[in-house]
């Protein structure tokens, strides 16, 4: 019921990842009236939808320890998190309330053993491929081992959706010389270089580095992620502005926007926000992506398929596997 245009997108987004991915189901969590009414529509979904009511929803604009209080129990966000928690679903996709479904996720699901906060991991396209970014927005600050954390969470999802044995690592950083940064990112910077880790650390990159593709994961806080995320996305829409603007400006630019029309779509398909859409949180016992809240049913598919495909490579069990072994090798490390 969350996000801008609640059951309008959900239905339709819904039946598009059915297309893709007929095996799949679907729980819907929400007012059911408003739900049948937009199910009218899609057949198609009629055997594959079971509905659980309520006529409760997290506001979009309230306080996450609010919404705790309030919808826990009842929500349609809680109820759709609990249905993850008792196995009834495999992932929870919401376009609602970041914080709030941040804090019912932890609260719900806990976190996985060893991972002392959660992150929220992005999929970055780069100049010839993608890349993880991560926290993008679910810790404003975080510790040296926090961000050994997150690397290591970063490694295991590259790992799971790309296919990757070892993914590179970067520390997302002012400079690439090994005194620049914070204390936080140096400390982290040194584990990384000494652990055993399933990972290849490169050391620090810059902003420009991350759409280079220069390395598979790139780290960094909440608060310089999310920032980063919000700047690209702003970016992109201005060199399409730009770039509109253009191709509109005379005769002979219309008519060579005509003779460029496939160019032109497929640089349009390439920057189009809606197609990695999804922010996953790592960290949890249980796979939670969150949409963007404005998008439309073509963007929310996608952060359905997001679900699936980290439903189907097992990443959460990976990255247990991961934090408990590295884990291990500190005690065993600090024993010696």
């Amino acid at each position: 019921m969350g996000g801008d245009h609640g059951p309008s997108v959900v239905i339709p987004a819904a039946a598009i990842a059915l297309v893709r991915h007929p095996q799949m189901r679907f729980i819907i969590v929400g007012d059911e009236t408003t739900i049948r009414a937009e199910l009218a529509a899609h057949p198609a979904l009629a055997d594959k939808i079971e509905i659980i009511h309520t006529d409760v929803a997290v506001a979009m604009d309230a306080k996450p320890s609010q919404a705790l209080r309030q919808g826990r129990w009842k929500s349609s966000m809680w109820l759709a998190i609990q249905s993850v928690r008792d196995g009834g679903a495999t992932a929870v996709v919401s376009a609602g309330n970041t914080g709030a479904l941040m804090v019912m996720a932890k609260f719900c699901l806990k976190s996985i053993k060893g991972v002392e906060r959660p992150a929220i991991a992005a999929i970055w396209p780069t100049i010839d491929a993608e890349c993880i970014v991560l926290d993008v927005g679910a810790n404003v600050g975080a510790t040296s081992r926090q961000i050994v954390e997150f690397a290591l969470m970063g490694a295991a999802m590259a790992r799971a959706l790309f296919g990757m044995k070892a993914p590179s690592v970067g520390l997302l950083n002012i400079g690439v010389e090994e005194i620049k940064g914070v204390e936080e990112i140096r400390d982290a910077a040194a584990v990384l270089k000494e652990a055993p880790l399933p990972l290849r650390y490169h050391g620090f990159v810059e902003g420009d580095d991350i759409g280079r593709g220069t390395v598979d994961v790139v780290v960094t806080d909440g608060f310089t992620g999310n920032i980063a995320l919000k700047t690209a996305e702003g970016t992109a829409k201005q060199i399409g502005e730009y770039l509109r603007a253009a191709l509109g400006r005379s005769l002979l630019a219309r008519l060579g926007a005509v003779l460029a029309q496939g160019a032109l779509r497929a640089l349009k398909d390439k920057m189009d926000p809606r197609q990695l859409n999804g922010g996953i949180f790592l960290g949890l016992n249980g796979i939670v992506i969150k949409s963007h809240g404005g998008t439309d049913a073509t963007g929310f598919a996608c952060a359905i398929d997001l679900a699936y495909e980290m439903a189907a490579s097992r990443v959460v069990e990976q990255l247990g596997n991961d934090v408990s072994h590295f884990h291990t090798k500190l005690e065993l490390e600090g024993a010696a």
